[in-house]
C-alpha cells in the first residue's frame, strides 16, 4: 500500500519535508529568541534609567555621544537660556500636555536642548514659564535626539510658530542659528512649578515594533512547519485514495484515439 513512498518522486518529497520542518522550527525559534532579547533589553534599560536617577552628575562633554550606555545617566551643563519652544502632543500620567524646552547656550557654542517641565492641556506660549535670566546650571537625565514617528513622537509639519513636534538637532538646527547638541535633558525637578518629564529607556530598548514583528514572526514559521506536515499527509492521503481504487478497478479504462491511437482514460 505504501511502497509508492520508495519512488523517485516520493523521495523528494520526503526529503523537502525532513529539510523545511527543522528550519522552519529553527527560523522560528531564532525570531523567538530576537524578542526575548528585545524584552530582556527592555528590562534592562527600564532598571537603568531609575538607577541613574541617583548617580552624581557629569558634565554634559563627557558623556557624549549618546548611545545605550551613557542614556539616562545625569548630566550637568552651565550657559544662559535662549529660544524657548513647546512641544505638543505629549502626555504625563495619562493626561495630555505639552513640553516646555528651552535651548541652553553653553559656553562652546552649541546649545542643548532643556525640557524644563510639562504643562497640561494645549499648547500655549502665554502660559509657559519664562525661563530664568543670566548664567544657569542644569542637572537632569540625558537622552537621545528624538525620531519622529517613533515612539510616539508625532511627525505631523505644520506646527505654528515656536513649537516643534520633536526634540532633536535636525529639528531644531532649523529653527534657530546656532549648534544644537544631537542630545537633550530633562530636568530633575519641573523649573518654576511645572511637572519634571521622566527620563525615558535610550533608543531600540524597548517594546517597540520591531519587537513585536519579531513575535509575529516566529508564529508564521511555526505556522509554516505546521502547513509543510498538514500537506505531506494529505499527498499520502491522497496517493492511498488512488492506490485504493486502482486495486478495486474504480479507476477509470483508458480508450483509444481513433485519430491518434493514443491513450486517454474516459470520463
Amino acid at each position: 500500500m505504501y511502497r509508492f513512498l520508495l519512488t523517485p518522486r516520493w523521495w523528494g518529497i520526503n526529503v523537502f519535508v525532513l529539510l523545511a520542518i527543522p528550519f522552519c522550527v529553527f527560523m522560528g525559534s531564532w525570531q523567538l529568541s530576537r524578542f526575548e532579547d528585545r524584552m530582556a533589553d527592555h528590562d534592562r534599560a527600564t532598571s537603568k534609567v531609575a538607577t541613574d536617577a541617583g548617580d552624581a552628575a557629569r558634565p554634559l562633554t563627557d558623556l557624549l555621544p549618546v548611545d545605550k550606555a551613557t542614556s539616562g545617566e545625569q548630566a550637568t551643563a552651565t550657559g544662559r537660556y535662549g529660544k524657548q519652544l513647546l512641544v505638543p502632543g505629549r502626555e504625563l500620567d495619562g493626561k495630555p500636555g505639552y513640553y516646555v524646552l528651552t535651548l541652553l547656550r553653553t559656553d562652546g557654542g552649541e546649545a542643548l536642548p532643556v525640557v524644563r517641565g510639562w504643562l497640561p492641556g494645549t499648547a500655549d506660549a502665554a502660559k509657559a514659564p519664562a525661563a530664568p535670566s543670566g548664567e544657569v546650571t542644569v542637572t537632569g537625565a540625558l537622552q537621545a535626539s528624538e525620531q519622529p514617528g517613533e515612539n510616539g513622537v508625532s511627525a505631523r509639519g505644520g506646527l505654528p510658530a515656536g513649537q516643534t513636534s520633536a526634540i532633536s538637532a535636525a529639528s531644531l538646527v532649523n529653527l534657530v542659528s546656532y549648534d544644537v547638541y544631537d542630545a537633550w535633558v530633562t530636568l530633575n525637578t519641573g523649573d518654576s512649578g511645572m511637572k519634571a518629564v521622566p527620563a525615558a529607556a535610550a533608543p531600540d530598548s524597548g517594546l517597540n515594533l520591531k519587537a513585536f514583528q519579531n513575535l509575529g514572526y516566529t508564529g508564521e514559521w511555526f505556522v509554516f512547519a505546521g502547513f509543510v506536515v498538514f500537506m505531506w499527509f494529505r499527498l499520502i492521503r491522497r496517493e492511498v485514495e488512488f492506490v485504493r481504487d486502482a486495486e478495486l478497478g474504480l479507476l477509470p479504462e483508458p480508450e483509444s484515439s481513433p485519430e491518434t491511437g493514443e491513450q486517454r482514460a474516459s470520463v
